[in-house]
């Protein structure tokens, strides 16, 4: 049988944990095609099932997005061939490897424009971005809302999204340099985090609060992003880059204006073949409207997933990282 590269855990912990082996080349199952991949992305998620934030039976691949082409099909698999460009970004997890089976009903059809290291880059972004504004909240250009971490993967995504949706948008960032990439993504408002009260600027800039936060920091900005809000606001709670929120007392909600708070995830909002497909066909047409422009992504080779997921717990990355088998 066929050897191929791919990461493995052993144990939960920290980036060097994630080591390289060669492994046996999968068999799709019935229902699986096995793709050949191009690209590989790198996500914050990866990194919660690294270190164990979210468990996984251990011994264990790790990641859940990559972009390449059909190299085998399962027997009862339709509507794909061989040679066809795909991408997935919903796992099963084991996708820092060469190849990897994924059932057929979670890929979606690559169209040509978009290369393989884009597609790993921004195809799990793009789609939380999807599910965040245009499903959870639907924003329209009437919205001034907050999304924080601008600069980041999904915020540049989202910056240029809510532009071509009409939205005000308001962004944090950690750096001058960030607010730069930040604005030249869409932002209407940056604040520097680091030195600026994010309550304050939000409120100067819509006194009476905003409709809905997008927040993927988690602990460190719960409580500003709950009082950014107007009475009966919606924050939207989609990450932990600060850490997981915990003990709330939910008579805060009351106290702040009878607010609504959503701790969401995507795959709830694409768990059907067509959800899956809807979403990405959504992000399609946006990039195809120029809308969101396809990124350029930091690339590494498989071999350094430790590296990655180093840089990317220390904030020191800006849009995304794919690794390349």
């Amino acid at each position: 049988m066929n050897k191929i590269p791919a990461i493995r855990i052993a144990q939960p912990g920290g980036s060097k944990t994630l080591t390289l082996q060669e492994v046996d080349s999968p068999t799709p199952a019935a229902d699986e095609v096995l793709i050949q991949h191009g690209a590989i992305g790198v996500n914050f998620i990866d990194t919660y099932h690294r270190s164990g934030l979210y468990p996984l039976e251990m011994p264990s691949g790790i990641g859940l997005e990559a972009a390449g082409t059909i190299a085998a099909i399962g027997s009862e698999v339709d509507g794909w061939a061989i040679g066809d460009r795909v991408a997935y970004c919903s796992g099963p997890i084991g996708a820092y490897a060469a190849e990897h089976c994924v059932p057929a009903d979670r890929c979606v059809r690559l169209p040509d424009t978009i290369p393989f290291d884009a597609a790993a880059a921004m195809l799990l972004k793009g789609l939380t971005v999807q599910y965040l504004i245009r499903q959870i909240y639907p924003v329209t250009e009437k919205d001034t809302v907050l999304f924080h971490t601008g600069a980041g993967g999904v915020g540049q995504i989202a910056l240029q999204w809510l532009s071509h949706l009409g939205a005000t948008s308001i962004t944090t960032v950690s750096t001058t340099e960030k607010a730069e990439i930040a604005k030249s993504r869409g932002a209407s408002h940056v604040i520097l985090s680091k030195d600026e009260d994010i309550t304050e600027r939000v409120k100067a800039i819509a006194p009476s609060g905003l409709p809905v936060v997008f927040d993927g920091v988690g602990k460190d900005t719960f409580i500003s992003s709950l009082d950014c809000l107007q009475p009966k606001g919606l924050l939207v709670s989609f990450g932990n880059a600060s850490g997981p929120v915990r003990d709330v007392d939910l008579g805060i909600l009351a106290a702040k204006g009878s607010l609504f708070v959503t701790r969401p995830t995507l795959f709830h909002y694409v768990a059907t073949r067509d959800a899956l497909q809807a979403a990405a066909d959504d992000l399609f047409a946006t990039i195809d409207a120029g809308g969101i422009a396809l990124p350029e992504p930091t690339k590494l080779p498989l071999v350094s997933a430790a590296e990655a997921h180093r840089a990317l717990e220390a904030r020191e990355t800006t849009g995304s990282l794919v690794l390349i088998p």
